[in-house]
C-alpha cells in the first residue's frame, strides 16, 4: 500500500487543489479521509506503521493475531452511516456479532455482576449484590439515557469550535450536573461499592479518571444497553482494512511505513507536510489524526501558535497509560470455560488506585485487569485449539515523577500480573503460555508517538471537553484540522470516528473541475 504516485508539489496552489492529507490511519483517521473522498477530495493517508489502524491495528505472530487496542464496536448505526454516506454499505464489508453478556466483573471476595442487553437481568444481577438498590439502579439508567441524547447525539455530532456554542449549553450542563463525577453520580443511586464500581469504571475505556471525569459519560450505560456490545470479525483490524479499502476505492491512497515530519504552513495557510525523507507533499487541506499534543507541539514546531502552545500543553492533563500483555496459550481453547470474551477482574482498592495511577502517578503493587479473550468468539485469532488473550492493565503515563524504569520494571509487573490471573481466573497459565508481545508506556509514547506514553490522548475532564478540548478545525492554521481522540468529542471507537463527521462538516466540498 505504499505508493508514491500521488505526491504532489506544496508550491503551486493547482497542484494542491482539491487535494486532502490525512496523517495518521488511526480509526478517525481512516474514516476522516472517507469522508473526505466521498465530498471530492483526492486524499492521502500517511501513517509510520505497517498496516492501518492506529491503535486499533494488530500483531500477527506465531499464528496467533494480537487485537493491539479497543475489542468492542458499540453504536453500529454510526458506521452504516458512515459507509452509507459512501455509497457503500457496512454489512456488506464488515462482519458484527453480538456479545451478549458483555462483559463479567469479579471482585476478590467471589462475587460477580455480569453485565448484559436486557434489563430484567440486568436489574437481577444488582439484586444478587445489593437488593435495596435495584430502584437506585433504574434511575441510573434514566440518568444514562438522558446524558446519551444530550452529549452524544446532540454535542457528540457537531462541532464545538465556537465559544458561543458551549455558552448555549451551559444551562443543560448545569441541569444534568456536568460538574459530578461519573463516580459521584453512581454513588448517589446506589451504596453498595461493587456496584458504584460497575457503574462508573466506563471512562476508564476512554482515558478518563471515574473519580473525576464529567458524568455525563454515564451515557455509556444506555449505549450499551439500547445498541449492544458487537465485536468486529477479524478484530478491529479487520474494519480498519475494510475502511482502508473504501478509500482506495474511492481513489484514495494510503502511504505506510512512511513519517511525516512537519506540517507546512504559509501565510498563515497550510500547503502540505514535508515528510522525514524531506520530501513535501502539497493539499489545500491537511487532517492530523496524530495526536493533538504531538500536532501542535512537533508537527507544527516551527509555526508560532496562538492558543495551543508549548506552556498550553504542559499545563494539560493526560489520560492514564497502560501496560498490556499479549499472549497465545496452547492447547487452552476447551480449557477455562467459565472465562468468556471480556472479563474486568478489581483488585482490592478502586478509589484508592485510581488516586494513585491518575493523581500520585504510582505504579502499585495491587491492579485491576481487563481480560480480552476473542478466540472465543473469532477462532481465526489463533491455531485450532488455542488461544490469543490480551490483558490490560491501567498504569500511570511517563510525565509524573515516579521513577519507574519500564525496561526493568516489564518483567516484575508481568510477574504479578501473572500471579493475578493464575490465582483468580486462569489457573496453569504460566505452563500454556507459547508466545508473547508487551506493550510499556513507552510502547505507546514510541510507537504512537502519544506524549507521556498516554493510552488515550487528553483526559476528558470537563475543562478539557467541548469548546475547551482542541477543535476540530485548528485555530493555529487555514486550511488545518484535527480528528482522533484529542480533539471533539473525544476517545473510545464511537468517539473518534464521530470526530470525523464533524470534520466533514467543517470541510467544504472539493471544487468542481468544469
Amino acid at each position: 500500500m505504499t505508493r508514491f504516485d500521488s505526491i504532489h508539489s506544496t508550491d503551486s496552489r493547482e497542484s494542491r487543489r482539491n487535494r486532502a492529507i490525512v496523517v495518521g490511519a488511526g480509526l478517525g483517521g481512516l474514516a476522516a479521509a472517507m469522508r473526505l473522498g466521498a465530498k471530492g477530495y483526492r486524499v492521502t493517508v500517511i501513517d509510520r506503521l505497517d498496516v492501518p489502524g492506529g491503535r486499533g491495528s494488530a500483531i500477527w505472530q506465531d499464528g496467533h493475531r494480537f487485537d493491539l487496542g479497543p475489542t468492542i464496536v458499540t453504536v453500529p448505526q454510526l458506521y452504516r452511516k458512515l459507509w452509507a454516506d459512501c455509497g457503500r454499505d457496512f454489512d456488506t464489508d464488515v462482519t458484527l456479532k453480538a456479545l451478549d453478556p458483555f462483559y463479567e466483573i469479579r471482585w476478590p471476595d467471589g462475587t460477580k455482576f455480569v453485565a448484559q442487553q436486557d434489563t430484567g437481568k440486568l436489574r437481577a444481577e444488582v439484586a444478587k449484590l445489593s437488593p435495596r438498590d435495584v430502584p437506585g439502579f433504574d434511575r441510573f439508567l434514566q440518568d444514562s439515557a438522558e446524558r446519551y441524547w444530550f452529549g452524544f447525539e446532540d454535542l457528540g455530532r457537531r462541532s464545538m469550535h465556537q465559544l458561543w456554542e458551549l455558552i448555549k449549553v451551559l444551562p443543560t450542563f448545569a441541569w444534568l450536573r456536568a460538574d459530578r463525577s461519573v463516580y459521584a453520580h453512581a454513588a448517589r443511586r446506589v451504596k453498595d461499592e461493587r456496584l458504584r464500581m460497575a457503574l462508573s469504571f466506563h471512562p476508564l475505556f476512554i482515558g478518563g479518571d471515574p473519580l473525576h471525569v464529567t458524568s455525563m459519560y454515564i451515557l455509556v450505560a444506555y449505549l450499551e444497553k439500547e445498541f449492544g456490545v458487537h465485536y468486529a470479525m477479524g478484530g478491529l483490524a479487520g474494519m480498519a482494512r475494510a475502511m482502508a479499502d473504501v478509500i482506495e476505492a474511492q481513489g484514495g491512497t494510503l502511504l505506510m511505513q512512511t513519517d511525516v515530519d512537519e506540517i507546512v504552513v504559509r501565510d498563515g495557510a497550510v500547503t502540505g507536510v514535508r515528510l522525514t525523507s524531506g520530501l513535501e507533499m502539497g493539499a489545500d487541506v491537511v487532517v492530523s489524526n496524530a495526536d493533538a499534543g504531538h500536532t501542535y507541539n512537533t508537527l507544527l514546531r516551527n509555526h508560532k501558535k496562538r492558543r495551543w502552545t508549548p506552556k498550553r500543553l504542559k499545563r494539560t492533563r493526560y489520560s492514564m497509560s497502560l501496560f498490556v500483555w499479549y499472549f497465545g496459550t496452547k492447547g487452552t481453547r476447551d480449557r477455562w470455560q467459565d472465562v468468556g470474551h471480556h472479563t474486568i477482574l478489581n483488585g482490592p482498592r478502586y478509589k484508592g488506585l485510581l488516586r494513585d495511577i491518575f493523581i500520585k502517578g504510582k505504579l502499585c503493587d495491587d491492579m485491576s485487569l481487563y481480560v480480552h479473550r476473542p478466540s472465543v468468539t473469532d477462532p481465526s485469532v489463533a491455531p485450532e485449539g488455542d488461544d490469543s488473550f490480551y490483558v490490560l492493565s491501567p498504569v500511570p503515563h511517563l510525565g509524573h515523577d515516579n521513577g519507574v524504569n519500564w525496561a526493568e520494571e516489564e518483567p516484575r509487573y508481568k510477574a504479578k500480573m501473572l500471579k493475578v490471573l493464575e490465582d483468580q481466573l486462569l489457573p496453569g497459565l504460566g505452563d500454556a503460555i507459547s508466545t508473547e508481545v508487551v506493550f510499556t508506556p513507552e510502547t505507546f509514547r514510541d510507537r504512537y508517538l502519544s506524549p507521556m506514553g498516554a493510552g488515550f490522548s487528553i483526559e476528558p475532564r470537563i475543562l478539557q471537553s467541548a469548546w475547551f478540548r482542541p477543535h476540530n478545525v485548528s485555530e493555529e492554521a487555514r486550511g488545518l484540522y484535527l480528528v482522533g481522540a484529542g480533539t471533539h468529542p473525544g476517545a473510545g471507537v464511537p468517539g473518534v470516528v464521530s470526530t470525523a463527521e464533524v470534520l466533514a462538516s467543517l470541510v467544504p466540498d472539493a471544487e468542481r473541475v468544469e
